[in-house]
């Protein structure tokens, strides 16, 4: 017998409308909420608050440090990186064994961010180049996994093929 049950994509939490970002707030995107929605059961992540991180907290940043690139909060001069690999690390491993087929992430997080994330280098500008460490982890760990971030979602033909290699995904991991 055919399972019915919806699709299962992760969603960042602030997306959805949670209360969870730095600043206390959300970014809820209404194409996701009401729209895909419909379609999708919808599983919140917010990696900074499942670390254990407060809201409001202070703003994080990558840095580049003797070439590698670290999840930093410059007001506290504390490095968050490693406490953030292993949280990934195991929270990506829970996702896939919960039978998750899609994600949608928050773009320029600096744990979420997909493509154009700031990244610091001493005290020069940013450049736009790189990718959160949650991410990261996550297109490592599940490189077959349909990704995307929610602004390139609002562009139909990006949205559609997203969603048809959702489906295609799950129907390619149903047991």
């Amino acid at each position: 017998m055919p399972d019915h049950s919806p699709v299962r994509i992760g969603v960042s939490a602030c997306l959805l409308g949670r209360d969870c970002r730095y600043d206390g707030k959300h970014k809820r995107d209404s194409l996701l909420c009401d729209t895909l929605g419909q379609r999708f059961q919808c599983v919140p992540i917010c990696p900074e608050v499942e670390l254990g991180l407060p809201t409001p907290r202070p703003a994080m940043q990558l840095q580049r440090r003797a070439g590698e690139i670290r999840l930093v909060v410059p007001e506290q001069e504390k490095d968050l990186t490693e406490a953030m690999l292993a949280y990934a690390r195991r929270r990506v491993a829970a996702l896939a064994e919960e039978g998750v087929c899609g994600f949608v992430l928050k773009s320029k997080s600096p744990s979420c961010g997909i493509w154009d994330v700031p990244v610091y280098e001493d005290a020069a500008a940013a450049s736009q180049s790189g990718r959160g460490l949650f991410a990261e982890t996550l297109m490592t760990r599940l490189p077959n996994l349909p990704v995307e971030d929610q602004r390139r979602l609002q562009d139909a033909r990006l949205r559609e093929n997203w969603i048809a290699r959702v489906f295609a995904y799950a129907r390619n991991s149903a047991p």
